[in-house]
């Protein structure tokens, strides 16, 4: 069963907004304390309401999403940033060359939220970024790791019984397709699911591709429960435990949000 964010941009909107400024901006400030001034970019931005905090605090911000309709409900829910200059929107993919171009070395802060998990070739992107860092910039990741109860996004599915069924994305990919066939869900949903299926990423491939790719990771901090499924699933935050943490592979089960800044070493 899909939930009311799903289908409901004012409040996917609004949750968007108070999870960045709850657990997002604190996370990053640890690093960055001063936000005033900074030029920061979120990469898959949708409505924007991940840069909301920032653009309180006085950051100038550009916001770029491949979908068009995202970005024009950016545009409604943040206009009076857009209309005295201090936020750009974008629908573009960012390896287009004349995106490299004008933004070169331009930002102090690059977010994505809830993005990488949907990105293939994530070390070609990894790597990419550091084209768009200024010299002192980092990069922001929020993510869930692929063997987490719901790392495969099965909530999205309309099934009720599918929807809250952990670890289904582990299966076999046949057997996965097929159950999400036999449940109805509509060819679009599978599609998503089973891109997730080549695209998700454990915290053992994110570290070893930030590694790869010339990065320090700054700040971690590991999920129990996720922040965001305050709105899901009316769960309360909670960090992982101190143990859990230092099993490798095996945390990826029980750690179900990771958030990371990392910067070119």
């Amino acid at each position: 069963m899909s939930l009311p964010q799903h289908t409901d941009a004012n409040l996917r909107y609004q949750q968007q907004v108070d999870n960045s400024r709850n657990y997002v901006l604190p996370f990053i400030e640890q690093e960055m304390p001063d936000l005033a001034g900074l030029r920061v970019m979120e990469i898959g931005c949708g409505e924007g309401g991940v840069l909301t905090p920032f653009l309180e605090k006085g950051c100038k911000c550009v916001g770029v999403d491949l979908f068009p309709e995202r970005i024009a409900l950016a545009n409604g829910f943040l206009k009076q940033y857009v209309d005295n200059g201090q936020l750009q929107l974008i629908a573009k993919n960012i390896y287009d060359v004349d995106f490299a171009g004008e933004f070169k070395n331009a930002f102090d802060l690059i977010i994505l939220k809830d993005a990488i998990e949907h990105i293939p070739d994530q070390d070609k992107l990894i790597a990419y970024l550091k084209t768009l860092l200024s010299p002192r910039g980092q990069v922001y990741f929020g993510f869930p790791p692929w063997y987490m109860p719901h790392g495969g996004h099965q909530q999205i599915c309309q099934s009720k019984v599918l929807s809250f069924m952990p670890y289904i994305h582990v299966l076999p990919r046949p057997l996965y397709r097929g159950l999400l066939r036999m449940a109805g869900e509509h060819h679009t949903t599978i599609k998503e699911l089973m891109e997730l299926v080549d695209t998700g990423i454990t915290i053992e491939r994110f570290e070893k591709i930030a590694a790869q790719t010339g990065y320090t990771i700054t700040q971690k901090k590991y999920y129990l429960i996720n922040p965001i499924y305050k709105y899901k699933f009316n769960l309360q935050p909670r960090e992982q435990f101190g143990f859990m943490k230092r099993l490798p592979f095996i945390r990826n089960f029980f750690t179900t949000c990771m958030y990371y800044l990392i910067k070119p070493n």
